[in-house]
């Protein structure tokens, strides 16, 4: 059967996975069933993507990712090298809690940096930066940068990903790409 991805010889992919177009799947890692994969995804070595997991297009996985039942992931998120999501609150081993996954929403366009944890039932917004090492521990606003162990917000990004420094009426401009932002009661929107 011809597929229309890529997947190492060493990746293990379950049948009933629905993986888009120019998907690449890198060594020892492992897709599960009923898991959905956007076009033109990459997926590094040594992730899990477990059941029921929904991928965007063009979503950046890097090494030794774990992604758990109960993640859906937005267009264009980069997830950085070995970050974890979870998806009990109280985990035993002894008692089985399957059924009762809490959900994690990661936002178009979000980023999350290397040994990043995501605590289940915390979304994260559009265009947010979570910070190396960063313990997220409740949601995260739209281009928001945070860090730390419980992560705190230290400051607002842009969309290509720097710091946005608003004057007194609330403007600021990317460096990189001139888009504009505004920040207004507590919220940062593109304006153009």
């Amino acid at each position: 059967m011809e597929t229309n991805y890529y997947a190492h010889p060493t990746a293990v992919v379950d049948e009933g996975c629905t993986i888009g177009n120019g998907v690449k799947i890198w060594h020892f890692s492992h897709i599960m069933p009923q898991c959905i994969i956007g076009d033109h995804c990459n997926i590094g070595q040594n992730v899990v993507i477990s059941p029921e997991v929904v991928l965007g297009k063009n979503v950046k996985i890097q090494n030794n990712v774990s992604i758990y039942t109960g993640v859906t992931c937005g267009d264009d998120v980069f997830l950085g090298p070995s970050c974890v999501f979870t998806n009990v609150t109280n985990p035993r081993s002894g008692v089985n809690r399957r059924g009762q996954y809490d959900k994690t929403h990661v936002g178009t366009g979000a980023s999350i940096g290397a040994n990043a944890t995501i605590v289940c039932g915390h979304d994260i917004g559009q265009f947010a930066f979570v910070g190396a090492g960063a313990v997220v521990t409740k949601n995260v606003p739209d281009y928001a940068l945070i860090v730390g162990n419980p992560a705190k917000q230290i400051g607002w990004m842009s969309e290509y990903g720097h710091r946005l420094h608003f004057d007194e009426g609330g403007k600021a401009i990317c460096e990189e790409s001139g888009q504009c932002y505004e920040f207004s009661n507590g919220v940062v929107k593109r304006i153009s």
